[in-house]
């Protein structure tokens, strides 16, 4: 427990240090040299927890996101750096955990603002709402009542979100519990499981987070997931679908350059190609980091060939797109559905799950499981 208090306590006193040297050096190589010492330090942090889900939680908030974050920051990019005027708080939050303010919030959580200023500054004039093509006008009818204050209304998702995660909270818990028939089951299906409950894990975890950030920070927070088994294609699910804090980092940090120089040799048009494959490549060497923190032995690159070779097989389908298929061509989605998600599932059970089994991860985690099932029933008895 004091370990976890004094690492913690370095991250708050290091990203201290971050947001001084944003008030006070210049953005560029200045500020880099001047975050580089904090980088290294959350690189080494994540060796200090031997636990699969604390020292995986914490690798991937700070030595991978804080990390590019931090150094984004450096030149005046990033999250960090969207607001010169963020206060300490919202920099630390924004720096170790992995949250994106939404730039386009909710119509009805802009209504409530407005609400809540038209209370306090009051005025003689009712609130409308500008015309345009998704509100024109509303026409007169002799015998309808004009309605003075028109209210523009969109489905809530916020009230969504407490039961999405209570059901795949169940679900995840009714899927522990069936590993412990696992020897009844074939390999592959426990494979099989395995894949739903990375992704049940990653979702849950990351929900709870934003949300509770979400309400420390009363800001409108991205979601961290777009239901990513609903892909149709592995563009959609790498582009838009899975993990879209790691997306729109990596997009910053290492597709865009890429791309910039990318444009200079090959020219705009097949630019992004060479771009999304140097961002599976750091991607690829980010997730072998990943695997180390949480094994402690000797990388056996299979992890990095797995997501170099989805990287290439991105690259042939946006060609086919763009070449062959010219974007007009589609596979129905009852197709390219199964299709996108079979090719990520074999792929996986091929390069991904391998050095996990090997070096017994998940024997690893089903042994916490069982650790927080007993912590759990001896505070409630």
């Amino acid at each position: 427990m004091n370990n976890f208090i004094s690492v913690w306590l370095s991250v708050f006193i290091s990203l201290c240090y971050c947001y001084s040297i944003g008030k006070f050096v210049p953005k560029g190589i200045p500020r880099l040299f001047g975050v580089l010492p904090v980088v290294c330090l959350f690189l080494l942090l994540p060796l200090n927890f031997s636990s699969i889900h604390l020292g995986g939680t914490f690798a991937f908030f700070i030595a991978w996101l804080a990390n590019f974050k931090l150094l984004l920051f450096a030149f005046g990019k990033g999250p960090l750096s969207s607001n010169p005027s963020i206060s300490l708080g919202h920099f630390i939050a924004f720096a170790c955990l992995p949250i994106k303010i939404q730039q386009n919030p909710p119509l009805d959580s802009r209504d409530k603002s407005q609400n809540i200023q038209n209370k306090s500054n009051p005025s003689p004039k009712s609130y409308s709402v500008a015309p345009n093509k998704e509100n024109p006008p509303e026409k007169k009818h002799p015998n309808r009542p004009i309605k003075e204050n028109p209210v523009l209304k969109r489905p809530r998702k916020g009230h969504k979100w407490p039961l999405n995660i209570t059901i795949k909270s169940i679900l995840l818990a009714m899927l522990i519990q069936l590993y412990d028939y696992s020897d009844k089951f074939h390999p592959w299906a426990i494979l099989c499981l395995y894949c739903f409950h990375i992704y049940l894990w990653l979702e849950i975890t990351l929900a709870l987070v934003a949300a509770l950030a979400q309400a420390m920070l009363r800001l409108e927070l991205e979601p961290q997931f777009n239901a990513p088994y609903l892909s149709t294609s592995l563009q959609d699910f790498w582009g838009k679908r899975w993990n879209i804090m790691v997306t729109s980092i990596l997009r910053q940090a290492v597709y865009d350059p890429f791309l910039n120089i990318a444009t200079h040799v090959v020219g705009r048009k097949w630019a992004p190609l060479p771009a999304i494959l140097g961002t599976f490549v750091v991607s690829a060497l980010m997730h072998e980091l990943m695997f180390y923190y949480l094994s402690h032995v000797k990388p056996t690159w299979e992890i990095t060939w797995f997501f170099l070779f989805h990287g290439v097989c991105l690259v042939v389908e946006i060609y086919l797109k763009k070449v062959v298929l010219h974007q007009k061509v589609r596979l129905p989605r009852l197709i390219s559905g199964p299709l996108a998600l079979g090719f990520l599932v074999v792929t996986g059970f091929w390069m991904f799950f391998p050095p996990l089994l090997r070096f017994k991860v998940d024997v690893r985690v089903l042994e916490e499981y069982t650790i927080f099932k007993d912590i759990f029933h001896a505070l409630k008895f």
